[in-house]
Parts: structure tokens; C-alpha cells; sequence
């Protein structure tokens, strides 16, 4: 039985180490993707998960289900597809560390999972579900990843959703919205970031969790503020909770996944119900999670740059 399983992408980050004269980057490929970089937080902060998604039968493909078993992670979910290259994400840094993709998707592995691949025995013995949008930007993956919220719903598990924008596989904001939406009212627990939120209703963090709770039966909500922290709320109690100061910023990629992963895997330790959460226990868990997310920056790469337990308990 697992803790956790996650549908959606698993792919190569390639992020930028040097230049040349003309500006060309040499590119560090990394292990990536938000549900492997969500899964892999969980594993190494206690949990058990497992993934369901689906990779290219080439080398990039099976390095990746490599990594993730390495990292104790069930990779039988996950199908090896010859007949489409595993996806490819190209990152650009600026100066602070912030990220912006490019992605090699047209199409990629990840959208190319069917509803008759998944291996819902994985989602019966698990606590939480949890998904983002990508695998919603496209057919076969969106009707895949319905089928598995439906099914994952009906058995009553935990519903964790992530809307991880990405505007530039999107073919409109229209339909981002709309795909967002969706997710959000099918979840119990989101992890949405200040931007989405503005994205979505020009609201506020604080207002934004709000809505979440109010009017989409939402349980408890991550709205995290970037560099600042994060906004945590359920129907009981709100916090906000700073992030470690003084850290220098290498690349902020996967950060988010690893903030997400990092606040389930102490939720479960808790043992209870999202609503339950007084504000002393929304606080501890909102710390951990900003500290592993801000320790995980000072390093390239999303999977790769997760830090051991200790050195998260050490500054928080």
C-alpha cells in the first residue's frame, strides 16, 4: 500500500551551466517533471508513493524510471512507449534563479497516455491521489487523467492537486483556465502559487485560499508567495509562514513540486482529516515545506537537488 500515487509527466529538464561568447548555453540535463519531483520529496521525507505516467522506450526514458526507482519510487506504473520520444523541458535562468521553459512536447511521452494504460490497482491501495494540469493540456493524457480522478474519487482517497501553470502548452488562457478549474473543484488539497492565483481571479493569496474554501470544497490550501513563503488555510485556522532567509539562490526549478511534496509527507504524519488542522500543526507543516523548497533551490534541477531530512529539520 502506498502513501501517495501521482499521475503526469516525467521528463528531462535541461538547464543551462555556461555559455559561450555568442551566448549559446551548454545545458546539464536533469531528472524532472512536477509528479516525480512531488513523489520523490514524499519518498525522501518518509512516505511511499508511486507514479503513473508514461516515458519514450529510449535512453532518456529509461534513465528516468532508473532515478525514480533508485529513489524507492514504484515505477510499474509507468509505460515505455517506442513510438514517441520521452518529453523535454528546456530551462532559461535569470540572474535571481527564477525559471521559464521551453518544451520539446509535440508530442511527448507524457501527453500519450491512454485511460486503458493506467494501472488503477496502484490508486486502490494508496491515501491520496494527486495530479497538475499537464497531463490535461492534451488527448490521450486529459481523458487518462479524468478517468483516474473519477476512479480515485469514487474509492475515496485524499484528492491532491497542483495547477503548476505552464501558459506556453496551453493553446489559450481560456482553456488553461478552464482545465485549472476543473482540477480545483475535483481536490481536497491544492497547492497554488500567488501568480495562478492572480491568473485565474486577480484575487489575492489570502482571498484566493478563501475562494478555494468557500465555493470550491477545497480542504486546506497552499498559497505559496514565491520567495516570501506561504499562505496556508483551512476552514479553521490560517497561517503565514516566512521562508529561511539568507540562502543564496542557484535555480529555482522544481521547487514548488518539492514545497508540495514536502508539506504532504508531514501532513500524513499527523494522521488527520486536511480540515483538522489546528493552526499550530498548519504552521509546522508550512515551515518544512518552505524550508526543504528553499534549500532545494540553492542547487540545479528539480529531483537531484532534495535535500536529506536533517538539513531541513537543521533551520527550521
Amino acid at each position: 500500500m502506498k502513501d501517495v500515487v501521482a499521475l503526469g509527466e516525467l521528463l528531462i529538464d535541461f538547464a543551462p551551466v555556461s555559455a559561450d561568447e555568442a551566448g549559446y548555453p551548454t545545458l546539464k540535463a536533469q531528472p524532472g517533471g512536477a509528479p516525480g519531483n512531488f513523489l520523490a520529496a514524499l519518498q525522501e521525507y518518509g512516505c511511499s508513493t508511486a507514479l503513473l505516467g508514461k516515458v519514450g522506450d529510449d535512453a532518456f526514458g529509461k534513465l528516468l524510471v532508473r532515478t525514480l526507482q533508485e529513489r524507492g519510487i514504484e515505477t510499474s506504473g509507468i509505460v515505455a512507449d517506442p513510438d514517441v520520444f520521452t518529453t523535454m523541458a528546456f530551462v532559461a535562468l535569470d540572474a535571481e534563479g527564477n525559471r521559464s521553459f521551453s518544451f520539446a512536447r509535440k508530442p511527448g511521452a507524457d501527453t500519450c497516455l491512454r485511460a486503458e494504460e493506467l494501472d488503477l490497482e496502484l490508486v486502490d491501495g494508496c491515501k491520496v491521489f494527486h495530479f497538475g494540469t499537464l497531463s490535461l493540456t492534451n488527448d490521450p493524457a486529459r481523458t487518462a487523467t479524468v478517468t483516474a480522478v473519477k476512479y480515485a474519487k469514487k474509492q475515496g482517497k485524499l484528492i491532491s492537486f497542483d495547477p503548476n501553470l505552464r501558459k506556453p502548452l496551453w493553446p489559450s488562457d481560456a482553456a488553461a483556465k478552464e482545465q485549472i478549474e476543473w482540477g480545483l473543484r475535483k481536490a481536497d488539497i491544492v497547492k497554488i502559487s500567488d501568480e495562478e492565483i492572480e491568473f485565474l481571479w486577480g484575487l489575492s493569496p489570502e482571498d484566493g485560499a478563501k475562494k478555494l474554501l468557500s465555493e470550491y470544497g477545497v480542504q486546506l490550501v497552499y498559497a505559496t508567495l514565491g520567495p516570501k513563503g506561504c499562505y496556508t488555510a483551512n476552514g479553521q485556522a490560517s497561517v503565514k509562514v516566512a521562508s529561511p532567509s539568507g540562502l543564496h539562490v542557484v535555480d529555482t526549478t522544481g521547487a514548488g513540486d518539492i514545497f508540495g511534496g514536502s508539506a504532504m509527507s508531514r501532513f500524513l504524519r499527523l494522521g488527520k482529516a486536511p480540515g483538522e488542522l489546528s493552526a499550530d500543526e498548519l504552521f509546522a507543516v508550512t515551515r518544512f515545506a518552505c524550508c526543504a523548497a528553499s534549500l532545494s533551490t540553492q542547487t540545479h534541477g528539480g529531483i537531484n537537488s532534495i535535500v536529506p531530512e536533517q538539513r531541513v529539520l537543521e533551520i527550521v
